[in-house]
C-alpha cells in the first residue's frame, strides 16, 4: 500500500482505499510497477471524473471533436483495423484443451512472453483505472470488472457502453469476484496510433480471469468489457450453470399489447442491432446476453448499457433510429470514418453525397485513392 500511495498521490489513493479489497489493490499495484505510467487516475462514478476522461482523450489527440455537440472521432492505425486473430490466444494450464479450432498456448509460457512487452509500456502515458459492472448492479447477473488502460479513447468508449461500477466495488468490498483487463496502446506514432504492431498481443488468462491487450487501439482488441469479457464470462457461466451468448434481446408486441421476449443469435454484421431496433418493438440488448434459470423460467439481461457496432451500410431508410442518434447531439464516438472539412462524417453506404475530400484512417483522402496493392480505398474502413 505504501507503493500505491506514493504512485497515486493522496486524492487518488483515497479513492482506491475506499474499496476494501486487498486482491484489487495488489492487482493494480502489480501493473503500476510493471507498466510504469507517468500519471495515474482512479476514476469513480462521478460526472466530474467521467468528463475528465473524455477531456483527456481529446487533449491527448486520441479523439477529435466533430461539428455535432458531443460527437468525437478516433482513428486507429492503418494496420490496426481489425481483431488480431493470430495474436489472440487463450492461456491454458497443463492438461486443459479447448479443441483444435481455438488458438491457445501454455499459460506460463504466455505470461512469460508478455512480461518484457509490459515492462515500462505505459512510460510517458497516463493510466486510467476504471471500474464497471457487466449486467444490472447488485443482481445475480452482476459481474464487476476493473480495466487498466493508458488510452483515454478506450476508457471513454467503455463509459458509453457499460454501467459504472466504482460504487458497486465499494459495496461488495472483499466479496467482489471481478474480471481484470490490462490494456496499453504502447508507443504511439505521429498520428497518436499504436506503433509497435509486431508486438501486438491479446492474451486471455482464463485461470486468473485476466485479459491482456497490448500495442493496439482497435476497439475489438482493446475495449475489454466487449468481446474480450465474453471469454471469461463464458468460462464462468459453463462452470456455474448459466449462459453467456452472442445474442440480441428484444420484446415484440403481440395481441392485447402482450410482449414476448426473444433472443437472436446472428453473427457479426448480420443484423442483430437492426433487428433489435425494429420500429414499434422494444430493445433490451443488441449484442450479448446473459441467461439464467430463475425459478424455472429463463431470464436474460444485457450486460452492456450502450451500443457499439459496424457503421457500414447504416442509412436513413433502413436504420431510422440509429440514423437519428448519429445526427443528434449526445455522446457518440465514431472510429475510422471519413471526416470532412466541416467536421462532418461519411461512411460506406451512407445515403448522402460522397465528399470530394476528407481525412480518414489512411490520412488525407480523395476519391480514387489506392492502397499499396492498387486497391481503391473507400471513405471509411469496412470495420469503421
Amino acid at each position: 500500500m505504501d507503493t500505491l500511495q506514493a504512485r497515486l498521490g493522496e486524492e487518488n489513493y483515497q479513492k482506491l482505499i475506499k474499496i476494501d479489497n486487498p486482491k484489487l489493490h495488489q492487482f493494480i499495484a502489480t501493473y503500476i510497477e510493471l507498466c510504469n505510467p507517468d500519471k495515474i487516475f482512479i476514476c469513480t462514478d462521478s460526472p466530474e471524473d467521467l468528463q475528465y476522461v473524455r477531456q483527456e482523450s481529446i487533449a491527448a489527440g486520441e479523439e477529435e471533436e466533430l461539428a455535432v455537440e458531443g460527437h468525437t472521432v478516433h482513428f486507429d492505425g492503418y494496420y490496426d483495423q481489425a481483431r488480431d486473430k493470430d495474436n489472440s490466444k487463450y492461456l491454458l494450464p497443463p492438461g486443459v484443451e479447448l479443441g483444435p479450432n481455438i488458438n491457445a498456448m501454455d499459460r506460463e509460457e504466455g505470461l512469460k512472453e508478455i512480461q518484457p512487452i509490459l515492462k515500462d509500456i505505459m512510460q510517458g502515458h497516463q493510466l486510467f483505472v476504471r471500474f464497471f459492472c457487466l449486467g444490472p448492479l447488485n443482481s445475480q447477473f452482476s459481474i464487476p470488472a476493473v480495466q487498466l488502460t493508458d488510452s483515454g479513447y478506450v476508457a471513454h468508449s467503455e463509459d458509453l457502453l457499460y454501467r459504472q461500477g466504482y460504487e458497486e466495488f465499494v459495496r461488495l468490498g472483499q466479496s467482489a469476484r471481478f474480471l481484470k483487463f490490462v490494456h496499453s496502446a504502447g508507443e504511439l506514432d505521429e498520428r497518436n496510433t499504436s506503433k509497435n504492431i509486431e508486438k501486438r498481443r491479446v492474451y486471455i488468462d482464463l485461470e486468473d480471469e485476466t485479459v491482456f491487450s497490448l500495442n493496439t487501439q482497435y476497439g475489438g482488441n482493446t475495449i475489454g468489457l466487449k468481446k474480450l469479457a465474453m471469454r471469461p464470462a463464458i468460462n464462468r457461466a459453463s462452470k456455474e450453470g448459466w449462459l453467456t451468448e452472442h445474442m440480441f434481446i428484444m420484446g415484440v408486441v403481440g395481441p392485447s399489447e402482450r410482449v414476448t421476449y426473444f433472443t437472436g443469435a446472428f453473427p457479426s454484421l448480420c443484423g442483430k442491432t437492426s433487428t433489435s431496433m425494429l420500429p414499434g418493438e422494444s430493445i433490451v440488448g443488441d449484442d450479448i446476453a446473459y441467461l439464467r434459470n430463475v425459478d424455472g423460467t429463463i431470464h436474460a439481461v444485457n450486460p452492456e448499457n450502450g451500443m457499439f457496432g459496424i457503421i457500414q451500410g447504416v442509412n436513413s431508410i433502413d436504420d431510422p433510429m440509429i440514423w437519428k442518434a448519429l445526427h443528434s447531439p449526445g455522446e457518440v464516438i465514431f472510429s475510422n470514418v471519413l471526416v470532412t472539412e466541416e467536421k462532418g462524417v461519411h461512411w460506406i453506404g451512407k445515403d448522402a453525397e460522397e465528399p470530394e475530400k476528407g481525412l480518414n484512417y489512411s490520412g488525407e483522402w480523395t476519391p480514387g485513392k489506392k492502397d499499396e496493392n492498387g486497391n481503391l480505398l473507400s471513405t471509411s474502413h469496412p470495420n469503421a
